[in-house]
């Protein structure tokens, strides 16, 4: 009896100090190359052993982190399509250039993410990625224990985050993996930081209240963890967060505690290792109090598209010239790497509409930023918005072919942010309806390089189809116009109607600087026919990837700008960014 009872201490004892579940316990967690005590830059080779790199087509996107010999845990919102197609996994990778010794690489036979995530709000940002072969665990190759059910993490409990994301927001991506260290911030603290009802119990939020520190676009997926005696503990997944290293607005990640069950349902033998992470003391957010203010008793305007500030758009006039802000709200400068490639338009809430041409096959969204509001490329611009890109789709006809810019956030809408609405087909436009182009030509506007528009017209189309074309007086398109809007207006509202675009059999040259014409119809009695690709043709491409298209205001709306305010704008995070620099497709 004795005997037994000693056997049933010893029983008693082990499940009351491991807390843990039996699966990769013997492995997780254990980095024996990691000794960091302080803040740093460049991670040391080895230190965060789980890390991960996802990468399409050569192109790093998103962080993750190995959780046991062939299944790693990313982000949801990584994943707007859940092809496999290209994907590849770096583990025990230090840098993206040249070859790292100790890095092995895996395709993906599997993408799980989770199935009540939402785009809209970030909540259940989480994914599962099953790869092709288990992986051997060495020193730079090694599973992260996850936080169970149960783990509290108080606020300014030390966490660190680790990605190849970008060193500032909008920036390039690092080459060395970095890493930062970061207090985590209650969940109360960063409901009032975010709004109420922006943080759910999913989440879990870190970051320094003075801004500095933060994860950044090219992190989203990775890892946030803590140590708890030799053990190393993931508590989030870097999902979103406004800007980047802002004050007051830490970032934002995924709660892994709270998806136990949901992981262990997908990975039914060999589970990941679960351990309770326990904060010791007092949690300082439960004294948190929000100072509040009394919501608005009147329901916000709807969302229409084609409306611009009367006093700022009177256009009914010709000829070429530099446009003024707020004249053509829904303009849009695609930036790649910080400098302008190509014209857009806010097409959605969330999207914008350019030409194919101006992206690569595969495109690396974390190169690319979108601007709103901008009227000079050099020059002050006081009612511009700087966003994000997390996705870029092409349509795939035969001939010219659109794109699609998934923006990380809503930008607030005012007098100089407005969407178009987009010519369906239900719209037309007869012969001699003015319409206008607009655009940053190369060295066109001055030594600001202010936003150029032209007026011309519509004219009959010769030798080619007017139900897929339309056809226009001579226009004459310079690069950095590419990409942006033939614009015709009905009523109050306008329309897009074409994406300019260049046909490359009519370019000077595919690296020339010089001028470049767009399409021309090739019959000698068109000479000054213009035929652009009409949105309609699109429709189904459209209706894909934005859903319902924007209205125009109702008959006898005002033709003003519709006010829709958003309290906080939302940036999937995809790097690590201290404002000195430490260092999110």
């Amino acid at each position: 009896m004795e005997v037994y009872k000693a056997l049933c201490l010893v029983t008693l004892l082990v499940a009351l100090f491991s807390k843990v579940s039996h699966s990769q316990l013997d492995e997780c967690g254990i980095s024996p190359l990691n000794t960091r005590i302080v803040g740093g830059q460049d991670a040391p080779p080895g230190s965060w052993p789980w890390q991960a790199s996802l990468q399409r087509s050569g192109s790093h996107f998103c962080g993750g982190s190995l959780i046991n010999k062939e299944w790693v845990l990313t982000a949801a919102h990584c994943f707007t399509r859940t092809s496999i197609t290209n994907l590849v996994v770096y583990l025990g990778r230090q840098n993206q250039q040249g070859t790292s010794p100790n890095e092995v690489s895996r395709t993906v036979t599997q993408i799980i993410c989770h199935p009540n995530y939402s785009s809209s709000t970030s909540d259940n940002d989480m994914c599962l990625l099953k790869l092709s072969s288990s992986v051997t665990f060495t020193n730079y190759i090694r599973p992260v224990c996850l936080a169970a059910p149960g783990s509290s993490f108080y606020a300014g409990t030390t966490s660190w985050v680790t990605g190849w994301g970008t060193l500032s927001s909008g920036g390039s991506l690092s080459q060395v993996l970095q890493e930062v260290d970061l207090p985590v911030v209650g969940n109360r603290q960063c409901n009032c930081n975010y709004g109420a009802g922006s943080i759910t119990d999913n989440m879990i939020c870190a970051g320094l209240s003075a801004g500095g520190k933060d994860s950044c676009q090219g992190d989203s997926g990775g890892p946030l963890v803590s140590k708890q005696g030799t053990r190393w503990i993931q508590s989030g997944v870097v999902s979103f967060g406004n800007g980047c290293a802002l004050a007051n607005f830490p970032g934002v990640y995924a709660r892994v505690s709270q998806y136990q069950t949901w992981i262990n349902s997908q990975i039914t033998s060999d589970q990941p290792g679960f351990m309770t992470f326990s904060s010791s003391g007092t949690d300082s957010d439960l004294s948190v109090t929000c100072t509040t203010t009394t919501p608005p008793t009147t329901t916000p305007a709807p969302v229409v598209c084609g409306s611009a500030s009367a006093s700022l758009n009177s256009r009914i006039g010709g000829g070429s010239s530099l446009a003024t802000a707020g004249l053509w709200p829904w303009i849009a400068s695609l930036q790649k790497n910080g400098a302008h490639v190509c014209g857009g338009t806010l097409v959605a809430v969330d999207s914008v509409m350019s030409d194919a041409s101006c992206f690569s096959s595969q495109p690396n969204t974390a190169q690319w930023t979108v601007i709103l509001g901008r009227l000079k490329q050099n020059g002050s611009n006081p009612n511009e918005v700087i966003l994000n890109v997390i996705n870029i789709t092409m349509s795939n006809l035969t001939g010219n072919n659109v794109a699609i810019l998934r923006l990380a956030s809503q930008p607030k809408l005012s007098n100089y942010i407005q969407p178009i609405c987009v010519d369906q087909g239900s719209s037309t436009f007869s012969t001699g309806t003015k319409c206008w182009v607009a655009g940053w030509g190369t060295g066109q506007g001055g030594a600001e390089q202010v936003l150029q528009e032209f007026q011309t017209s519509v004219v009959e189309c010769v030798n080619v189809s007017s139900s897929d074309n339309i056809c226009t007086g001579p226009v004459t398109l310079l690069q950095g116009d590419v990409g942006g809007p033939l614009m015709c207006k009905q009523g109050n509202s306008w329309f897009q109607t074409a994406v300019l675009t260049v046909d490359s059999s009519n370019a000077t040259s595919s690296n020339s600087t010089s001028t470049s014409k767009s399409r021309w119809s090739q019959s000698p009695r068109a000479s000054t026919i213009q035929v652009f690709t009409k949105t309609s043709r699109f429709k189904n491409f459209l209706a894909t990837n934005l859903g319902t298209l924007l209205s125009p205001a109702s008959a006898g709306a005002s033709s003003g700008a519709s006010m829709a305010h958003c309290s906080f704008s939302l940036f999937p995070f995809f790097s690590l960014s201290f404002v000195l620099l430490l260092g999110w497709d």
